[in-house]
Parts: C-alpha cells; structure tokens; sequence
C-alpha cells in the first residue's frame, strides 16, 4: 500500500505601510492633514493671544472669540482624530464629509467675524492684534479647507445614462 504525503506551506508578508493596522499616519502628511493641522495651531495661538492678554477692553467681544476658536479648535481635532483612528469608517450613518463641509462653512465664517470684531476692539494692544491676526489666519486656512471640500463633496458625477 502506497502512501502520500502532501505538504503546504504559507507564507505571511507584513508591511509597515500606512494603510496597515488601525492608524492612517499617512493622513498627517496628505494636503488636508497639513491643512487641518494648521488651522489647529493657528487657532491655538489666536485663543492663546487673546486669552492671556492683560487688559480687555470689551469683555463681551473678547469671549466671543475666545468660544468661537476654542470651539472649532475642538471640532477640528476631533475630525483629525476620526481620520487618524480611521473612525469615520466605523461610523458609515454620518455622512462625514459633509459634516465636516458644514463645519468648515460655519467656522469659516465665525472666526471671520471673530477676527474682525477683536481687530476693532484691541485699541492696539499687541496681544490682541495679534490675535485677531492669527484668526484671519485660521479663516484663511479654513476657506481652502472648504473649497478643497466642496469640490469633493458637491463635484459633478458622469452617469451612463445618454439623454
């Protein structure tokens, strides 16, 4: 009686590669990474300017501001997060990038007007200035991020059907 013998053998490849694993490092160096990235410092810096001023001369206002970019600070982080921790696609009812649409057109528009009421009110207090001048900043970036978005979200599809 004649026996036979098969052997097999797997091979298992691992790479290193920023598509592997739960973290998408890759997304911090992509243009919107970098973008986020400097929308984050800049309204960092705007809150920490106005923050840490000694003398405000219109209380009201200042805080408006303050809220504005600690609160779009935040936000932004957190959609950082969601595509470094590749979130988004954990949580498909929430059409992200749409919500981050919305939030770009938002923000942009606070901070502008943030910046605007600090930069009439700062009666030329250098920390307030520069504040003011690191949320025009921050809008600037913000109103690339949302060109850069709508034309991800609201671009033209090609259907197949011929009219």
């Amino acid at each position: 009686m004649s026996h036979t013998v098969v052997t097999t053998s797997t091979t298992t490849t691992t790479s290193r590669s920023g598509t592997a694993g739960c973290l998408n490092l890759g997304y911090s160096l992509s243009t919107p990474g970098i973008l986020k990235i400097a929308q984050m410092v800049a309204l960092l810096i705007a809150f920490l300017c106005v923050h840490l001023a000694r003398a405000w001369t219109a209380w009201s206002a200042f805080c408006y501001f303050e809220v504005v970019t600690l609160w779009f600070l935040i936000a932004f982080l957190i959609f950082f997060l969601l595509y470094i921790f590749r979130l988004q696609g954990k949580i498909p009812c929430i059409n992200w990038v749409l919500t981050e649409f919305l939030h770009y057109a938002v923000g942009t528009i606070l901070v502008f007007i943030a910046s605007i009421v600090v930069a009439v009110k700062s009666s030329g207090l250098s920390e307030l200035v520069a504040g003011s001048v690191f949320g025009f900043i921050a809008t600037f970036l913000m109103a690339l991020s949302l060109w850069m978005s709508y034309k991800v979200t609201f671009s033209s599809q090609q259907t197949g059907a011929a009219v």
